[in-house]
């Protein structure tokens, strides 16, 4: 799929720092209950922190207690691209920003607690929030 920001390996390494380049690019997870952003409550809009599309408002996301960032829903439905992930093996949905591509975490249909039933369970790596962006 075209994506609408492209770089280059280079450039993505130029743009980012070694761990989020390993998060965003290659696919990596960063450990449980060690990301910035899990404990972030303020009203806002979580990006990509690779190209700052918006991806999840502040009012979508909920303690999951498995040690991410969850959310479940995106901003809409095209600010995220799924992706059949058979790594590790086992079948998962990847979750990657629909605008550059880079790999945010992984949907999982395990929470019924919310409005929608799906657990968005991102990489606190991957995003950045915004607090001066109504959620």
């Amino acid at each position: 799929m075209p994506y609408e920001v492209t770089k280059t390996e280079s450039e993505w390494k130029a743009a980012l720092d070694p761990d989020e380049f390993k998060v965003l690019r290659e696919a990596a997870t960063e450990r449980a209950w060690t990301g910035a952003l899990l404990d972030e409550h303020r009203d806002g809009l979580f990006r990509c922190r690779a190209c700052d599309a918006p991806l999840f408002r502040s009012t979508t996301k909920f303690d999951s207690g498995s040690g991410w960032p969850s959310f479940y829903e995106p901003v809409s439905p095209d600010a995220v691209e799924l992706k059949s992930d058979r790594t590790w093996g086992m079948t998962r949905t990847e979750v990657l920003c629909a605008r550059c591509g880079s790999h945010l975490g992984h949907l999982f249909d395990d929470a019924p607690q919310t409005p929608t039933g799906d657990r968005f369970c991102m990489n606190s790596i991957s995003l950045s929030f915004d607090d001066t962006a109504k959620a």
